[in-house]
């Protein structure tokens, strides 16, 4: 086995150990090569006397030897400085901490000659431009999956709990129907009812963040939206905040879910009055803005492009860069206790990405902060933004929904509401008349929405026939019940609790052919 000395001489770097007082422990045989000293030279100084009697003809000696003294002024700090020597080669150092245990005793240096990754001149400027930009998308890289991982873990306590909430929710107008006025248990019923809902939010606005919230994506003009919240943003604000308004003319429509964008922007502002205790300024303003390829390396990870810009501009408190790290991740706030739930800007990242966008923050303590909202206008952005609507176009246009319930006034609010998202629709009174429908039908049929209970055959035996000839067939049903009344039945079924809400019916149906795209790959 080749000993210590062997195997750090047989690196490509340049390696050398330094103590704290700046004597040379150990290095190889590449660092002597890189420096061009000898084995004599490193033992008779110092690594800052060495700056001075062995380089010379380093042409920055003084930034060099600064450099140097800040790795020994904080030598528990990873550090990392470039140089150039008067023959153009580029060297990078990188240091690290020495350690025996939990005490200090040295650095630990490595150097790498990059001359070959700067311009035909050698210069260490576009070097040193080029590693900050490699430097700024590794970290946006590293925001981004971490947003991700976040994103996923949202979505799955967000779906979970909502299955509880949905059947307190459920159970509780059900009991609510059978309590008359005048009965003692009725206000604990709606208080169950009403703390449901308010859990309710609290899901949906991690399923924003998540990009696992349905959109009703349609066709809508940001300003129209920013100039009908005027008015609600001026008392939500209070007297000591002025709300100024600066709308580019004539913008295009953008493509997404008017509601959604219309709370992001209410969630911005509600955060800027929080950051100006005692009053200021809120600047809402629209732009059309064209970027090159150059700009768009700049904002990371957007691509080149026209963009609609809304900048949400406040006169506040500000941000450090620790809290603009954390800002849209959920549940992170610098509010103080029962002041704010960390979901707001969240919520609004969600938005954002599910309609194609981008959104940046601009902060420093005591200069107030600037959110820049970038969305596609719909002209070119028609494809990607539907793609990105928590794959709202898959759903729509290409599924086929049938739809079986006896009852009219349910089958019919079904019927609108799924055909409004763009569903194709076909509707049957009963589970015969839903087979004969699916006999005459020569086209695929993606999704069965049935009643549990009605005349004649009941909605799990429609289910079970029609999955017999139709394999990739997906279940949605529909019943006052709890699962355990459909034991024995497909684990892949969705359960919608009757009585709900046409969101909730739009989250089953999403979440059901969300198999289908899954089992496809």
């Amino acid at each position: 086995m080749a000993d210590l000395k062997a195997i750090l001489d047989a690196a490509h770097d340049g390696i050398v150990a330094i103590d704290l007082h700046r004597s040379v422990l150990a290095h190889n045989r590449p660092y002597l090569t890189l420096l061009g000293i000898t084995e004599a030279q490193v033992k008779s100084s110092d690594v800052v006397g060495l700056v001075d009697v062995v380089l010379p003809e380093v042409a920055n000696i003084e930034e060099l030897r600064s450099a140097s003294r800040e790795i020994w002024s904080h030598p528990d700090r990873d550090a990392h400085d470039t140089v150039q020597f008067k023959d153009g080669r580029i060297l990078d150092r990188f240091v690290s901490p020495l350690r025996e245990g939990d005490v200090v005793v040295g650095v630990v240096a490595s150097l790498c000659e990059v001359t070959a990754f700067g311009r035909a001149d050698g210069t260490i400027d576009h070097y040193r431009e080029s590693v900050e930009r490699a430097r700024a998308l590794e970290d946006q890289l590293r925001q981004s999956q971490k947003m991700e991982t976040i994103g996923r873990l949202a979505g799955g306590i967000a779906h979970d709990l909502n299955n509880a909430l949905t059947a307190i929710a459920g159970y509780s107008e059900l009991a609510l129907g059978q309590l008359e006025p005048s009965h003692p248990a009725r206000a604990d019923v709606e208080e169950v009812r009403r703390g449901a809902e308010r859990a309710s939010s609290v899901t949906r606005q991690l399923l924003a963040f998540s990009r696992k919230e349905v959109l009703e994506p349609k066709l809508f003009d940001l300003n129209q939206t920013i100039s009908a919240l005027g008015r609600l943003l001026a008392r939500l604000l209070g007297s000591d905040v002025e709300v100024r308004t600066e709308l580019a003319p004539a913008l295009p429509p953008i493509l997404g879910d008017p509601g959604q964008v219309e709370q992001a922007i209410i969630n911005l502002a509600v955060n800027a009055r929080d950051a100006m205790p005692n009053g200021g300024r809120l600047v809402l303003s629209t732009t059309i803005e064209d970027y090159d390829e150059a700009a768009a390396r700049a904002n990371p990870p957007m691509t080149a492009g026209r963009y609609i810009v809304l900048r949400v501009a406040d006169t506040g408190e500000g941000m450090t860069r620790e809290t603009l790290s954390h800002m849209f991740e959920p549940f992170f706030t610098t509010k103080a206790p029962g002041k704010g739930t960390g979901l707001g800007l969240s919520m609004v990242y969600g938005t954002l990405k599910q309609i194609g966008g981008y959104i940046f923050a601009d902060s420093e303590p005591g200069r107030g902060t600037t959110f820049r909202l970038y969305v596609r206008p719909a002209v070119s952005q028609a494809h990607a933004a539907s793609a990105a609507s928590v794959d709202a176009a898959d759903n729509q246009v290409r599924s086929t929904v049938l739809v079986a319930e006896d009852e009219p006034a349910v089958r019919n609010l079904v019927a609108s509401t799924l055909r409004a998202d763009g569903y194709r629709i076909l509707i049957a009174g009963s589970a015969e008349e839903a087979l004969d429908l699916a006999d005459e039908h020569k086209g695929t049929i993606d999704l069965l929405v049935t009643d549990a209970i009605m005349p004649g055959k009941t909605g799990l035996e429609l289910a079970r026939l029609l999955t017999q000839t139709r394999p990739n067939l997906r279940v949605v049903v529909m019943t006052g019940y709890r699962r355990d009344a459909l034991a024995g039945f497909d684990d892949g079924v969705e359960l919608l609790q009757k009585p709900f809400a046409q969101k909730d019916l739009r989250d089953r149906v999403r979440a059901a052919l969300g198999h289908v795209r899954e089992n496809s790959r």
